[in-house]
């Protein structure tokens, strides 16, 4: 198999750590870059320490121009407009962006939520990933917004683990603050809400629902819950089938029958659904992990779908269960 040069540009947060530990096992991928302004001159399991004997490379501040196949971005979010302007690569190169400077599918971007889009990424040379909240929102509802079902207001809560926040102290993941306390913030107005109602409008074109999001900072290190729910004339098992049909060629989305728990998709690239009818409102839980599903391994998904590779390669995680 010919391997493909791989960088990542901002490898020294949680999602770029998270990248690293897929792609060090990526039986495709030759790892010749791992970027990184403030770690330059380190070695990477100096800053990643789980990943000693895993991986030699050394942390540089240079970026390369040539002789890349594929670039991941893990830079905050407002600057990977800038850095492409100043960091052209080829136009061959793969670029995933894990920013949400191009979720609106400007400049060239391909919107990567492949139960979705999986037939543009395939030709796609430039990819945004979707956000972690994004993902899990969509992945609850796109099955009843594709048939119609949510025509008056949406009404969805989800939960973060304080890795959603990034790897940079502040006040509301410190430890000390997270632990044993929950809050709400970004009430109704979180920042994900546009790229889920893009999504919306092109599976259903008459979709003008109010999504009604109340975001929770959860007592956890990483995983988001989901809980959406809306009026429905339908069944509990209508409902059941149609999300089954929809994700039956999604090889990481699974519809149970059962009720659910986040940590069966914690440590996994699995969003995992349960549809219940109750009181004339059909109620959807989906469950991800925010740094594999919600950013790093969904990357790597894209990756794997843009280079014609069987779409489940170096994503064959074990959940934590217990």
């Amino acid at each position: 198999m010919t391997k493909i040069k791989t960088a990542v540009i901002g490898a020294a947060g949680y999602t770029g750590g998270e990248l690293l530990r897929l792609l060090v096992h990526h039986p495709a991928c030759e790892l010749v870059c791992v970027h990184s302004n403030s770690q330059k001159g380190k070695k990477v399991s100096e800053v990643h320490p789980d990943l000693i004997g895993d991986c030699d490379l050394v942390f540089t501040d240079e970026v390369p121009s040539q002789g890349v196949d594929a670039v991941f971005l893990g830079l905050p979010h407002g600057e990977t407009k800038g850095f492409l302007e100043a960091h052209p690569f080829a136009p061959e190169t793969v670029i995933i962006d894990l920013s949400t400077d191009f979720r609106n599918e400007s400049n060239g971007f391909i919107y990567g939520l492949p139960e979705v889009n999986k037939g543009k990424i395939k030709s796609a040379k430039k990819i945004a990933n979707p956000g972690c909240f994004a993902t899990g929102i969509q992945l609850a509802l796109a099955p009843a917004i594709s048939k119609g079902w949510a025509k008056d207001a949406v009404h969805i809560s989800g939960i973060t683990g304080s890795t959603g926040a990034g790897k940079k102290l502040a006040e509301t993941s410190h430890f000390s603050y997270r632990t044993g306390n929950m809050s709400v913030y970004k009430l109704f107005t979180h920042q994900h809400l546009k790229e889920i109602k893009q999504t919306f409008k092109q599976l259903n074109t008459d979709f003008n629902s109010e999504l009604l999001f109340v975001p929770y900072r959860g007592n956890f290190s990483r995983g988001i819950w989901v809980t959406a729910y809306f009026s429905f004339e339908g069944t509990q098992s209508e409902a059941r089938d149609a999300y089954k049909e929809f994700y039956q060629d999604a090889p990481f989305t699974h519809v149970s029958d059962q009720d659910i728990d986040l940590k069966q998709a914690v440590n996994t690239n699995k969003c995992i659904i349960h549809v219940q009818k109750e009181a004339g409102q059909l109620v959807v839980y989906s469950a991800i992990d925010n740094l594999l599903k919600g950013a790093s391994g969904q990357a790597v998904q894209n990756y794997n779908i843009a280079f014609g590779l069987e779409e489940r390669m170096g994503l064959n995680l074990k959940s934590i269960a217990f």
